[in-house]
């Protein structure tokens, strides 16, 4: 517990330093490119095209409204997916200033993740442009329930991205395995489908439904999609099991983190 103390002790201190880091990580994602920024609003849209015209077109499978039905996961997940990538990186990445400065590590997976939260936000544009042109008919005062449950999927982010940073920094192979594990977990969470197709795959694989189910990013996502696609409250007892999981999983990997974190100038 006092390895934990310290660990939030040093995030509060340096919150102005984990502020910057925040604004040049995002400074830095929207240099490079014509558009900048607006792809934070840009990628999400065109991934749920390709998705509608795959599953709805293609296959033939699709619920109703379907480009709403998945672009109330895809946003989630692309915020998930892109903060672990950013975050697994962002100590083993840092090998000179580590060497060269002293200062509390864990503010930098900390901003990684933190930094993610301002892509997510863009993406409630495109959401909200579908919603208004598209799926007024779906508008419902349950969408202010939208932070309730980014704040759920923001505990377990950080916990998996502190887990994972400090993990990389002995094994580079996390970040290679990252990139196939959270293919493979993407088509695990009812992301594509609805509960119909998991009703489907449990009569056949009954052992793939229960991975689905057990999934954190069951109750997630389906939580998202009551709020947006459904109008309607989420499951709080499966969102709330979410939350003391992740919680608890925070704290194991805080401890973790800061218990290799003197060898980490040592090792990079």
């Amino acid at each position: 517990m006092g390895l934990i103390r310290v660990a939030w002790s040093d995030v509060w201190s340096r919150r102005k330093l984990i502020r910057y880091l925040v604004a040049a990580d995002l400074k830095k994602k929207g240099r490079d490119t014509l558009f900048g920024n607006v792809w934070w609003i840009l990628d999400p849209l065109l991934q749920m095209v390709v998705y509608v015209v795959l599953v709805s077109i293609i296959f033939g499978r699709a619920e109703d409204d379907y480009a709403l039905f998945i672009f109330a996961a895809i946003l989630p997940w692309k915020w998930f997916s892109s903060a672990i990538g950013d975050t697994i990186t962002s100590v083993s990445g840092q090998d000179r200033l580590i060497k060269q400065v002293q200062f509390p590590k864990i503010v930098l997976p900390v901003a990684a993740i933190l930094a993610g939260i301002t892509q997510f936000a863009f993406g409630m544009v495109p959401l909200a442009a579908l919603m208004l042109l598209v799926f007024p008919d779906r508008i419902s005062a349950t969408l202010v329930l939208i932070p309730v449950v980014a704040a759920v999927q923001l505990v377990f982010t950080l916990a998996l991205g502190v887990l994972a940073a400090a993990l990389n920094v002995f094994f580079r192979d996390i970040g290679n395995l990252s990139r196939h594990a959270l293919r493979l977990w993407f088509y695990l969470s009812p992301a594509l489908y609805g509960a119909a197709v998991i009703n489907d795959v449990a009569r056949t694989h009954p052992q793939i439904a229960t991975l689905i189910t057990i999934n954190p990013f069951y109750p997630i996502l389906n939580a998202y999609r009551s709020v947006i696609y459904e109008g309607t409250t989420p499951d709080w007892i499966a969102l709330g099991g979410v939350l003391s999981v992740s919680l608890a999983f925070l704290l194991v990997a805080t401890w973790f983190f800061k218990r290799v974190e003197p060898t980490f100038a040592k090792v990079l």
